[in-house]
């Protein structure tokens, strides 16, 4: 079978396409042809830094197929069958632990980007009936992570108004669930046809925040004072305070993103003195995974993609998602 791998090269030239042996199938193990894969940022962060790999290995999380082979002991699926990969396959329900962690696809084990993987059953999920293999390649990683952000981290009630950052996967997918739950939402972006189009997905009100540098405060200003209920924090260090100023007193930050850096000098004070609770968020379980399916389902939302490129466009698509241009998920089809 055809797959890329990142090999110890420089950037986006570890790219490769090479030829694989199948995968032997277990009795407990589902063999999917892949359809189609997405793009998340840290697939550009493992790229730019594979120079320092020991070993090559296939890149990318996210990705949905067809069943064509299940183990002898297999009976959650069958032949035919429409599928995505969890991003952690060993993580079914429950907390995070080092073993999950351990075996992230894409990361620790090989990931999505090639023609057939073989995983064991439990690490398989049915896509919504009414989602494009394109559309379901974008749920493992930024689907799970909004749905994890908004309704595990956090307790999304209908009425609550949440904060979102900028307009990539995770961001929208928050917004469109949040919508979907009845919350209002607000959302911050420097590019002037972005907020346009943020906007026209239900936003409730957008912000450049290069004009407003303490849009935290522009953000509780359009809440009356209040402050928002939610915010889902994907910038990390250069964002962080101004999440908190947005909070209200009591409110969830949910933080999961790195796009500012891993450290940072943040507020502490505001934290305690608001009562604000910090929660971690990687993206999720296979049981997480299975509600955000559901919750899709019965919204039928369908995930907002930018551009779609093909197997031989691999490093165009890794090009385009790094220039930020993009408004929602870069997917790649096989």
């Amino acid at each position: 079978m055809k797959a890329y791998e990142l090999q110890p090269r420089e950037g986006l030239d570890s790219l490769t396409l090479v030829n694989r042996e199948p995968e032997a199938l277990g009795p407990r193990d589902v063999k999917v042809r892949v359809k189609a894969v997405s793009l998340n940022y840290r697939d550009v962060v493992m790229a730019r830094g594979a120079k320092n790999r020991k070993a090559p290995l296939v890149p990318l999380s996210d990705g949905a197929g067809e069943v064509l082979d299940v183990g002898t002991e297999v009976t959650l699926f069958r032949p035919g069958q429409r599928v995505a990969a969890a991003f952690f396959p060993t993580w079914i329900d429950g907390e995070l632990a080092q073993t999950h962690h351990d075996h992230a696809l894409g990361g620790s084990l090989d990931g999505m980007l090639r023609e057939e993987v073989v995983l064991p059953e439990t690490a398989w999920v049915p896509l919504p009936g009414h989602l494009s293999y394109e559309e379901a390649a974008t749920l493992p990683c930024a689907g799970v992570t909004a749905f994890h952000a908004l309704f595990h981290a956090a307790h999304l009630k209908p009425g609550d108004t949440v904060l979102v950052q900028g307009t990539g996967g995770v961001s929208l997918f928050a917004l469109q669930l949040a919508r979907a739950a009845g919350a209002r939402v607000v959302l911050t972006s420097s590019s002037e046809a972005k907020r346009e189009r943020a906007l026209s997905l239900g936003a409730a009100q957008v912000l450049d925040y290069k004009e407003n540098p303490k849009w935290g405060e522009a953000v509780r200003a359009f809440t009356g004072g209040r402050g928002v209920d939610i915010a889902v924090e994907v910038g990390g260090p250069g964002t962080f305070d101004q999440s908190v100023a947005a909070l209200r007193f009591g409110g969830t930050m949910s933080l999961l993103g790195v796009l500012t850096g891993t450290k940072g000098e943040v507020n502490t004070y505001a934290l305690f003195h608001k009562a604000i609770r910090v929660v971690g968020v990687y993206v999720g379980s296979v049981v997480l995974f299975e509600a955000l399916n559901r919750a899709l389902a019965a919204s039928e939302i369908h995930p907002v993609i930018d551009t779609v490129f093909g197997f031989d466009e691999v490093r165009g698509a890794y090009e385009y998602l790094a220039s930020g241009k993009h408004f929602g998920k870069v997917v790649i089809t096989l």
